[in-house]
């Protein structure tokens, strides 16, 4: 098995896929990957990211990892962590 050049379906650049990396993914059924080492880096960048919000129950200021939208536009009130927990446990 040789390494395969797969074009990057991001940025369009070319980027080794290993011998290695390819036993590795075949080992867990993965499909090859369709973007480069940098384009994963980002996208991954992109979905840690946090919004700030205040919470609907008890008005602390918090961060949430999706953008709030407000009640006017069709969007559920969001809860900080301690009220989350607490209304996940008393469910």
């Amino acid at each position: 098995m040789a390494d395969q050049q797969i074009t990057c379906r991001d940025c369009g650049s070319s980027f080794a896929f290993s011998e290695g990396e390819q036993e590795f993914y075949a080992s867990r059924n993965l499909n090859p990957p369709q973007r480069c080492k940098n384009c994963r880096s980002a996208r991954k960048s992109e979905r840690d990211k946090k919004f700030d919000a205040v919470c609907a129950q008890c008005g602390a200021a918090c961060q949430v990892p999706f953008k709030p939208r407000p009640e006017s536009e069709g969007g559920r009130p969001v809860l900080c962590t301690a009220c989350f927990k607490a209304s996940r446990q008393a469910a």
